[in-house]
């Protein structure tokens, strides 16, 4: 159980990265209040929280109504996380973040930002969605998918006090501490994508030689 919490926790935190997130959300903030940022930091956890929650319960019964295989989705979630990993070596923001240049300026135009871009896609991205319902799938037990539930919250408050201290997050660890943090995480989410397309090889019975 706790190889499988650390697992989890691993995931969880570099797909949402709240780091990267905190320095993109300064960013996006320029000038604003203290209330006003904390306003809006913590109505964009609240949405992104909702939404890997309804991804989390009802992604398995999405899967099936597609008619898509638990094997294809794993393989599939592998090599996304295993691109955003990449975007993360190498501090490429925004092929992690999926946010197109347009977009960002579409966001730095409006108001309020805390649905788009911030809740989706850069705490809610296509990363953390994918890891959700693979996590939950990896889950045996309801012991296991309760632990899921239980961290991606524990993820989401994290986040959202990273938000909240974001200025002096980035005053004390700088852009490149920042980077730094990002590319060990790539390295750790590289390894992990990887244990997903594995899983998925073994499940479809196509290689049965697959550890």
């Amino acid at each position: 159980m706790s190889n499988f919490a650390l697992s989890v926790l691993v995931t969880l935190v570099v797909t949402v990265e709240p780091l990267g997130t905190a320095l993109l959300f300064l960013g996006l903030t320029p000038g604003m209040g203290m209330d006003e940022r904390r306003a809006i930091a913590l109505r964009a956890v609240a949405i992104a929280t909702a939404v890997l929650l309804v991804f989390a319960l009802g992604g398995a019964q999405l899967l099936e109504l597609l008619q898509i295989s638990t094997a294809a989705f794993q393989i599939a979630g592998g090599l996304l996380l295993l691109l955003a990993s990449i975007d993360l070596i190498f501090a490429h923001r925004t092929g992690l973040s999926s946010i197109t240049t347009d977009e960002t300026r579409e966001a730095a135009a409006t108001h309020d930002i805390a649905v788009f871009p911030l809740a989706i896609p850069l705490i809610a991205g296509p990363g953390a969605m994918t890891a959700v319902i693979l996590l939950m799938q990896r889950a045996s037990g309801t012991a296991e998918m309760s632990l899921v539930l239980g961290l991606l919250l524990v993820v989401m408050i994290a986040t959202a006090l990273t938000l909240l201290l974001a200025p002096r997050l980035v005053q004390l660890l700088g852009i490149t501490g920042v980077n730094v943090v990002a590319r060990v995480s790539g390295i750790l989410l590289a390894a992990l994508a990887m244990q997903f397309v594995l899983d998925g090889l073994r499940a479809s019975g196509i290689f049965t030689h697959v550890p």
